[in-house]
């Protein structure tokens, strides 16, 4: 009897470390392949959006608490680049981590062109997919669909779906061109099968009433390029005809792209796998449409309602991501395809009513310009509870995300032209990128510590449609920017032994023969 009890308590004690180690596997399990392991990661991308657009960054007159919430609740930078002064190119290095100049087709794109990015080029959501993130894109693609000739009635591919994303509802190009309607996973939004959608950049369509041949039917006055089709009330750049089912709300889009980014964190905040969202907003790129609620409320016309749409926008994002108990477990990047512009090609009073106002800050250019505030913009990283507030001076570039990003997911890729910057996005370095050659119109420029230096280039000095200057001179550049933040003098000149260390540190980046083509074009 007594050899039965000690054997039934023998039995006993294996059951029960059986169950505790079992139990312990599987909590080891959820813990290293469920969705707490690595954060969920979202791209929250303006359009146009200067420096001075954001007031945490106390350089414009715009109050917008809901972009200040992430500033100042995260690591606001102050030294950070796009790699880019327009659009197109930008995006193609935020999600390849690659130099746009290294690709001849990274400009501004129309409405038709074929995607830019190869589905074989490693990207962001790829990079996240192999380590088992589901990846989704809401809002403004602009880099290209189909491989050439698309037809809009039918599966358009390949898109973003191709190059690593689960989920995508965009649109195609910008708010400004044609075609204006919405793309789910390749298909177009509530097309109707009898109202095919034709869609061209070289002519119009038979019939179909553009801004110069029916001007009574604008809502929306041209200043210069957008002249097209009318949809809405407003001038396009492109023709279109058909699909007017499907033909989106100008002054809706907002909303209904913020609904999308909400059903998508909602729908993915109960699955096990962590997710990656790419939520490009359109503002305050042109049309500026903002919504009624939001008109006159900045007193600096469309541009400045449609910053405080977006802020409003960004709040009310935050704002789901609290209530599905996300936020502490979600990093956050916020920042801008290029620097800022005012009148980009319709009469919207941004001009006339900038005020006080400095989209730029105390930079020198914009949109399409060399100069600093082309590339130099708002740049936050925000993670409750894991990032403390703090201000960074150290220098990074979007171009830095993807292999920073690697290093947090536990990710080997790596990039040629981007660098592991974790710890200073993170808040934990100082020690930022040592330089980088930055773009404007196929044309480059190089950033070194406090240095900046603009080869020689043809070309007006001022792009007259929008009143920016572009930084072409027949000479070489160099800018001390810590003492002379708005480039206003030229140490090339004078300090010739700096302009042969930056002409070096450029060509090794860029390509000795680079300088023999600048010379070529100067002659």
């Amino acid at each position: 009897m007594k050899t039965n009890k000690i054997y039934l308590g023998c039995l006993y004690l294996v059951i029960l470390c059986s169950s505790y180690l079992v139990a312990c596997k599987s909590n080891d399990s959820e813990s290293t392949s469920g969705k707490h392991q690595n954060p969920n990661i979202i791209f929250i991308y303006m359009d146009d959006l200067g420096y001075g657009d954001v007031s945490a960054y106390d350089a414009g007159t715009l109050v917008t608490p809901n972009f200040d919430k992430l500033a100042n609740g995260g690591i606001r930078f102050t030294n950070a680049y796009a790699s880019s002064a327009t659009c197109t190119p930008s995006r193609y290095a935020i999600l390849t981590g690659t130099y746009p100049w290294r690709n001849e087709n990274a400009k501004i794109l129309p409405g038709t062109a074929p995607l830019l990015i190869d589905t074989a080029q490693m990207t962001v959501p790829k990079m996240l997919k192999q380590v088992g993130y589901n990846t989704g894109v809401v809002g403004k693609w602009h880099l290209g669909l189909g491989s050439g000739n698309v037809d809009w009635n039918y599966e358009i591919s390949p898109g973003p779906n191709q190059v690593g994303f689960d989920y995508s509802y965009i649109m195609a190009a910008t708010q400004d061109r044609v075609p204006t309607v919405y793309i789910k996973n390749g298909n177009v939004v509530g097309l109707d099968p009898n109202d095919p959608i034709l869609v061209s950049y070289d002519e119009n369509f038979e019939g179909e009433p553009t801004a110069i041949t029916h001007p009574e039917m604008l809502t929306m006055k041209w200043h210069h390029g957008h002249n097209n089709s009318i949809v809405n009330g407003v001038p396009r750049i492109g023709f279109m005809k058909g699909g007017e089912a499907a033909k989106w709300s100008d002054i809706d889009m907002a909303d209904h792209f913020l609904e999308k980014a909400k059903s998508y964190v909602k729908e993915e905040a109960t699955m096990d796998a962590p997710f990656f969202l790419y939520y490009a907003m359109q503002q305050p790129h042109v049309p500026r449409t903002p919504h009624p609620r939001f008109e006159g409320t900045s007193g600096m016309g469309p541009r400045g309602d449609a910053i405080l749409e977006a802020d409003w926008i960004v709040g009310e994002f935050l704002k789901e991501l609290e209530t599905l108990g996300i936020l502490e477990n979600t990093l956050i990047i916020f920042s801008s395809d290029n620097g800022p512009v005012l009148n980009d090609g319709y009469y919207d009073d941004a001009v006339e009513k900038i005020g006080n106002h400095t989209p730029a800050g105390p930079f020198r250019g914009g949109k399409y310009s060399l100069f600093e505030a082309g590339t130099r913009l708002p740049f936050i990283a925000y993670w409750k509870g894991k990032i403390q507030p703090a201000v960074s001076d150290a220098m990074i570039t979007q171009l830095d995300l993807m292999e920073s990003l690697a290093a947090l997911v536990g990710s080997d890729v790596q990039t040629d032209d981007g660098e592991n910057l974790l710890d200073v996005l993170m808040g934990k370095s100082q020690q930022g990128r040592e330089d980088f050659v930055l773009e404007a119109t196929s044309r480059t420029a190089y950033k070194k510590g406090d240095w900046a230096m603009i080869p020689p280039y043809k070309g007006p000095k001022l792009e007259k449609n929008v009143n920016i200057e572009l930084g072409n001179l027949m000479e070489y550049q160099l800018y001390n920017l810590k003492e002379d933040p708005s480039q206003e003098n030229n140490l090339a000149e004078s300090n010739p032994e700096k302009l042969a260390e930056m002409i070096q540190g450029y060509e090794a980046i860029r390509g000795q023969g680079n300088r023999e083509i600048q010379q070529l074009e100067l002659k």
